[in-house]
């Protein structure tokens, strides 16, 4: 039975003439597309052409989009499987706690900190001796803890091991013990001139002040970079970054950090770093997104760089004048802190927030949290942090002690300068306030008022 409406069948000439109306429209409109995904492939391929010069960039193939953390995910259902079939294996164990410590350092993720510990202690229970593997994994993650001098002491149980070099360099610096970690630097290029280790090299020199000499330190790591040493190529471009961002040379540090995000578009790292690049540009809307972006990753579970990203949130709200909404993304970083500085030791991220938030209640407590800091790490940030809190309490005689502490090695930081420029002159030390100022202005020009209430340095 046909429907009430129908008219009888249709004759074939309108059928015809009515397809060929259809297929005409469908083929404009999908001529229209392809011209607009041509020209939006054009376009997309434009923006992801780097303008860095040619010997920084990247000259392998990118790992697809998650390949790294589904590699690692492999990686530690195949040895969660063998411990299930052996539990005493303390080689499996060793195993799988140093795939929980690479995923931990792709994803940023703190659980895997606190797995990758966990099995390696297992580890050595199973297998106390000849089990270097599970030595180092407990040496990086007190590293990650900033319990440095732990990390140094698990080492000396290991004999000669380039990741216990590579380890010694950054645990050195960061206790300000330069030579030590000049010396193990250089001895790890001697055994191993790598990447990783011309970069490490790289960052001593400039503890050392000696900008040019790091410079030259991270291109002989690009030159020397391979295929699948992902991680250390994003990081040293990082790196890299940031020392141009600190001499000013802004579209350069922007530059590297978007070749590192060519790389990995989710590397943490040189997001962050590239927010607060941003920052400087006053592109608070980018900004926001980057900082944003660390959450969206991260599906919601704690990473290491929760706080950073909020405190950059809470600057950008107060940059556009919105106090009330700066403030309350500042007690929500606060209280990241307050739940990882156990196990993670924020101390001086925590006092450095309280003093950028800068409410009187809260000086005591940064001054007590830096005290205990600078017990453990005395690189020139720390101290820096150390002389902050110190003139904000009107310590300034010790606060410039401090800062000469600092700036002992002879590293170049036009935050630093500036900090020691504005204690000086509190002291009356005019001539030499000026000399420090003037020390800012010849790394950085652009270092003014809006880049340090960017920076949140609270000067």
């Amino acid at each position: 039975m046909q429907p009430s409406n129908y008219q009888g069948p249709k004759s074939p000439a309108k059928t015809w003439k009515r397809f060929w109306v259809a297929m005409a429209v469908a083929l404009s409109v999908i001529a229209i597309v392809l011209v607009a995904v041509s020209f939006g492939m054009r376009f997309w391929a434009a923006a992801q052409k780097p303008s860095l010069d040619e010997a920084y960039r990247y000259h392998f193939e990118r790992p697809p989009v998650g390949k790294t953390t589904q590699d690692l995910e492999r990686e530690i259902a195949f040895y969660q499987e063998r411990i299930q079939r052996d539990l005493t294996g303390g080689l499996d164990s060793a195993a799988l706690a140093r795939a929980y410590l690479k995923m931990a350092r792709a994803s940023g993720e703190i659980h895997w900190y606190l797995l990758a510990e966990e099995t390696a202690q297992r580890s050595l229970a199973n297998l106390p001796y000849n089990n270097e593997g599970a030595q180092l994994v407990l040496a990086r993650v007190a590293e990650a803890r900033h319990d440095f001098t732990a990390a140094i002491h698990i080492l000396e149980s290991i004999p000669y091991n380039d990741d216990a070099l590579a380890i010694k360099v950054s645990s050195y610096s960061a206790m300000g013990k330069i030579d030590e970690a000049d010396q193990a630097a250089k001895a790890l290029i001697d055994a191993s001139p790598t990447l990783l280790s011309y970069a490490l090299q790289a960052l001593v020199n400039l503890a050392q002040g000696k900008d040019d000499e790091a410079i030259r330190n991270f291109e002989r790591a690009l030159s020397v970079e391979e295929p699948g040493e992902t991680a250390s190529s994003v990081w040293a471009r990082t790196l890299f970054g940031r020392l141009y961002a600190k001499h000013g040379r802004l579209e350069l540090a922007r530059e590297f950090y978007q070749e590192a995000l060519r790389i990995l578009p989710q590397y943490q790292l040189a997001i962050v770093n590239l927010a607060e690049l941003e920052l400087r540009f006053q592109q608070y809307d980018a900004a926001w997104t980057h900082f944003s972006q660390i959450f969206v990753i991260a599906r919601g579970n704690p990473t290491i760089y929760d706080h950073t990203a909020l405190r950059g949130m809470a600057r950008i709200k107060l940059l556009r004048g919105d106090t009330a909404g700066a403030s309350e993304l500042w007690d929500k970083a606060e209280a990241v802190m307050r739940r990882d500085i156990k196990n993670f030791g924020h101390r001086r991220e925590l006092a450095r927030l309280l003093l950028e938030r800068g409410r009187p209640e809260d000086l005591s407590e940064a001054l007590s949290l830096m005290e205990e800091e600078i017990k453990i790490r005395r690189d020139a940030e720390t101290l820096d942090t150390y002389a902050w809190v110190l003139s904000r309490a009107g310590r300034s005689g010790e606060a410039q002690q401090a800062m000469h502490e600092a700036l002992r090695w002879g590293v170049r930081d036009p935050v630093l300068f500036y900090r020691a420029g504005l204690i000086e002159k509190t002291l009356k030390n005019e001539s030499q306030a000026q000399a420090f100022f003037k020390s800012v202005s010849e790394i950085d020009p652009g270092f003014d008022e809006h880049a340090r209430q960017a920076l949140g340095l609270g000067l």
